[in-house]
């Protein structure tokens, strides 16, 4: 019998509709569970078990009441560590930041907190969200648990590592360059980036979303309607539109997909990755799909441009810390930061330049297809020590093209697995649809769900700690093991 934390959204929301499990005893299941990883896999901030226990009495008096506040009532869920929520510092990954408590919730914590939903606490990132990476100068090493000699990715590293580890069934990350897709591949769960602007998103900025990374398709699919709820604070977000995020099925006979398998720059593809995502695309096209090569479309020059543009964004984020503060900073992150000290404003126009005409190609490359498949990196999960693939801060981000290009041209676009390596970890399938076509990418997604092979089993959680408290207090404390002056 699968134990409670096992259960999707979906499950556990209909387990406490027939009155089959409460709450309470879903909370301290999977607080239970977190506990028993926490050591080895490093994937939380600021859990409050306290502060879980609480809203899961009063979830539970709900659903005895017969009064559930929505579909994702008393239903553990985990926030990046970026998205505010009231009561908890928001220090971007970084030991330079001051540990302010955040005065209200972000959208999407809010939209949550307003459904029910049990928000635990917050999981890891790395320095300033610029890494694909579990590596931060504030948090512990994230790692991967199906190997965790291995990387969750990044940069909403505690997200997929928890949720692929079962810290419960809903999870909120951020993506900007591929850090929802990313994370998500190599963790082997499902993330979806949704078009820029489908989810209000707290101090919005172009190609910034927030997301959902869950175990299933339905899940993700179920967080949406949630998430996407407006909220004046983004002066980004689109219009509210009514959209049933749970019609899931799709007719795949005639649809016209793409299938880029070389994105023009970065890496070289693994060999088995490509067969991996060649065999989807088989699968779509027995589906009744009409499957076509898409040829590359972006160019070193953009990359290039895109890389200086956000060297000089976060260079002058890290201006505003003192020299001491800086020095706290991840030395990859300094270093590859440093580089946007001495570029002129002509040089910060060309770079934003590259974003636009990185944006332009994206859109008239995808233009005759209905949907994309590509992969998500062009290799599986890299050593966890490491801050990015190439470890060199020149080029940092030679793994992210088949996913930043749709960052730009803020399409919708999903990591699923799509199979596994010979040595046993996720290959990540990206499927990209035209911009709005938020549920068309979730029907796709949930196609390949059913067609693909079964999957293998979850990874199995160490064992339980002895000698300590059976939760976490809140943590908001400094760690064990780490100095007060890295705080």
């Amino acid at each position: 019998m699968a134990q409670p934390r096992e259960l999707s959204a979906v499950e556990l929301v209909r387990a406490y509709r027939e009155r089959r499990l409460s709450p309470m005893e879903v909370a301290h299941d999977v607080l239970r569970h977190i506990d028993a990883w926490e050591p080895s896999l490093h994937a939380t901030y600021a859990l409050d078990a306290d502060a879980t226990l609480a809203q899961a009495r009063a979830a539970e008096a709900r659903w005895l009441q017969g009064t559930p506040l929505s579909a994702l009532d008393g239903v553990p869920s985990l926030i990046k560590e970026n998205v505010a929520t009231r009561g908890v510092p928001v220090p971007l990954g970084t030991a330079a930041t001051e540990l302010l408590p955040a005065t209200d919730d972000a959208p999407p914590s809010a939209r949550l907190r307003e459904a029910g939903a049990l928000i635990m606490g917050k999981t890891t990132m790395p320095d300033l969200g610029m890494l694909s990476s579990g590596l931060s100068s504030l948090h512990p090493l994230t790692r991967n648990p199906w190997d965790l000699r291995l990387n969750p990715g990044g940069s909403s590293a505690g997200a997929a590592a928890g949720a692929a580890a079962g810290y419960g069934p809903l999870h909120v990350g951020t993506d900007i360059g591929g850090s929802i897709r990313l994370p998500a591949g190599w963790c082997g769960v499902f993330g979806l980036k949704p078009s820029h602007g489908r989810v209000p998103i707290g101090a919005p900025y172009p190609a910034r979303v927030a997301g959902p990374i869950t175990r299933s398709v339905t899940d993700s699919a179920l967080m949406m309607s949630v998430l996407s709820q407006p909220d004046w604070r983004d002066h980004m977000s689109l219009p509210p539109e009514r959209m049933d995020w749970l019609q899931l099925d799709r007719d795949l006979r005639g649809l016209r997909i793409g299938l880029m398998l070389d994105a023009g720059w970065g890496l070289a593809t693994d060999p088995e990755v490509r067969a991996a995502v060649v065999a989807a695309a088989q699968a779509f096209e027995s589906a009744g799909a009409i499957v076509e090569p898409l040829k590359p479309f972006a160019t070193r020059e953009m990359a290039d441009g895109i890389d200086r543009f956000w060297r000089i964004r976060a260079w002058v984020d890290l201006q505003a810390f003192s020299a001491e503060r800086q020095q706290r900073v991840l030395p990859f992150i300094f270093e590859w930061a440093r580089g946007g000290a001495g570029l002129s404003g002509t040089d910060v126009m060309k770079g934003y330049t590259q974003t636009l005409a990185m944006r332009a190609a994206t859109v008239a490359a995808c233009q005759p297809f209905d949907y994309v498949l590509s992969p998500v990196a062009p290799m599986t999960a890299f050593s966890a020590e490491l801050p990015c693939p190439t470890n060199d801060a020149a080029r940092p981000f030679e793994h992210i093209a088949y996913t930043l290009a749709f960052s730009m041209s803020e399409q919708p676009a999903a990591s699923i697995n799509a199979g596994y390596s010979e040595s046993g970890m996720p290959i990540g399938l990206q499927i990209v649809g035209r911009r709005f076509d938020d549920l068309g990418v979730l029907q796709l997604s949930r196609a390949w769900e059913q067609m693909r092979a079964a999957q293998r089993p979850w990874p199995a959680a160490p064992g339980p700690r002895t000698g300590r408290s059976p939760w976490p207090t809140r943590c908001c404390r400094r760690s064990p093991g780490r100095p007060a002056a890295r705080r």
